[in-house]
């Protein structure tokens, strides 16, 4: 009896039945040519990303700095009770980084103009002591500082040279389009003017991590530590972000500052030394589903004011706790970087239009931006007096930068009493609380006051970051204690 032919070997058969007689043929020893047309394209292509690497090698230049010992940007002894509120190991780290003579290569940066004005990252230049650039004909040059920003991760330097310097052409982030050539020049790993080629992965990247004003360009061009603060390039040459990280767990995923961004806070850096942003004055948190039913919007469809800080631009416009931010000045608004981003732009002083959701109706107001506070002007420490055992003090944007943290506020815990409702929740020296009962806490007085609503016996949840250890963020339960 004839065994019924086995499926694979039914298609096999059936496959060179039909196939033309040549396709069965033996391969040929030789791969073919492309065709001419072929060839002619992959040659153009070619000699644009050469042509992209001879114009624009000369203006990129390789950072390198001596750091001062102490707190990050200050030069200041770091006080000895950090090292028990963040660890040894922590503590070591980021505060006790001490002046090398051999200063190696730290970053990259780009000159913007010949005389002498170079484009970098912050993070490339923090707490340095002393910053060198080196250009691509050998010359070593001693730079200066001109600004910082930390919010963006950005900052300017300057040189002096006998002559005019190469600089790159600016180009326009805002015509980008997903798929499109990107080319990265840097330094990776001291290699140096290293070139790479990839495409635009996606634009308005937000919640890396990064920095407080997000909205990256990524892309699978290879960016590597060394490249921070090179430039990005399209095929005509032109500098369309500023290279900043990289996903350490993945392959071809990296982050650009968008040109146009980095165009406005380089500009005020050069005339002023700072970025003035403005403010509205409001703690706000994203949509969710659980909330949008709550508050009569669709699931990220606005942003939620959480708290309205007293004597602020929103509260004197008549902006309530609970509101949704639907629009701002006729945009509709869907997340918190996005409105964060808007916001800042605008010129302190001029008035903007907002549409909120209140009680399910939309309502119109008229907001006259103030200018937002430097962090410099930290309030003081605040005491728990209400027996919490649990001291804390404001968490800043650039301290949290500086302490490598994924958040831009928050409470720092400065202290915390053994035996206390916060030890026993858990709570250590150095953390940083982000919410209480689901609700972000900027400042002391709004912990102190969801704190002070419960009764004895009652708990509230406390969410948390917890830089040591590697960093990581989770939920703590706090009971406020039972009379006896």
């Amino acid at each position: 009896m004839r065994r019924p032919m086995r499926p694979l070997a039914a298609l096999v058969l059936m496959l060179l039945t039909v196939l033309p007689a040549h396709a069965q043929k033996r391969p040929e020893s030789k791969p073919p040519e492309p065709k001419a047309d072929a060839r002619a394209l992959l040659r153009t292509l070619e000699d644009a990303f050469t042509a992209v690497a001879d114009r624009v090698t000369p203006a990129v230049v390789n950072v390198s700095t001596v750091p001062k010992r102490g707190l990050p940007g200050t030069g200041e002894e770091p006080p000895e009770r950090f090292r028990e509120f963040f660890g040894e190991e922590f503590y070591e780290r980021y505060f006790r980084r001490r002046p090398r003579e051999d200063a190696r290569a730290s970053g990259s940066g780009v000159i913007v103009d010949p005389k002498g004005y170079i484009l970098t990252n912050n993070h490339v230049i923090e707490n340095a002591q002393e910053i060198n650039v080196r250009l691509s004909d050998g010359r070593k040059l001693s730079a200066r500082l001109v600004g910082r920003d930390p919010k963006t991760d950005l900052a300017v330097l300057k040189v002096d040279a006998p002559s005019p310097l190469p600089a790159a052409e600016l180009g326009d982030s805002d015509q980008l389009r997903v798929g499109q050539w990107a080319i990265a020049i840097g330094n990776p790993f001291g290699l140096d003017r290293t070139v790479t080629v990839g495409i635009i992965s996606a634009t308005a990247r937000t919640r890396v991590g990064v920095t407080q004003y997000e909205n990256f360009i990524q892309t699978d061009a290879s960016i590597n530590p060394g490249n921070s603060g090179g430039p990005l390039l399209n095929l005509d040459g032109k500098v369309i972000g500023v290279n900043t990280a990289i996903v350490a767990a993945g392959q071809g995923i990296g982050f650009s500052i968008p040109i146009n961004q980095a165009k406005d806070v380089m500009r005020q850096l050069i005339v002023g030394g700072r970025v003035v942003r403005g403010w509205l004055g409001i703690a706000i948190q994203d949509v969710t589903d659980e909330l949008a039913a709550h508050f009569g919007v669709k699931e990220r469809e606005g942003v939620l004011v959480a708290d309205v800080m007293n004597g602020g631009p929103a509260e004197a416009a008549g902006l309530r706790a609970g509101d949704v931010i639907v629009e701002f000045n006729g945009g509709p608004i869907k997340e918190v970087p996005e409105l964060q981003r808007r916001v800042a732009a605008v010129s302190p002083g001029q008035a903007v239009r907002l549409t909120v959701i209140r009680e399910g109706k939309p309502v119109r107001l008229n907001v006259k931006i103030g200018e937002m506070p430097s962090d410099e002007s930290k309030p003081a420490r605040v005491p728990d007096d209400e027996g919490w055992g649990l001291s804390v003090e404001p968490l800043t944007g650039e301290a949290a930068l500086r302490l490598n943290l994924p958040v831009s506020s928050g409470l720092l815990v400065t202290d915390v009493v053994t035996g206390s409702p916060a030890d026993k929740a858990g709570l250590r020296r150095g953390d940083v609380i982000i919410e209480a009962g689901r609700k972000p806490v900027a400042d002391a007085p709004a912990l102190y006051r969801a704190l002070a609503q419960l009764k004895p016996g009652e708990q509230i949840l406390v969410y948390i970051h917890r830089p040591t250890g590697g960093g990581k963020s989770e939920y703590l339960v706090m009971e406020r204690a039972r009379q006896p």
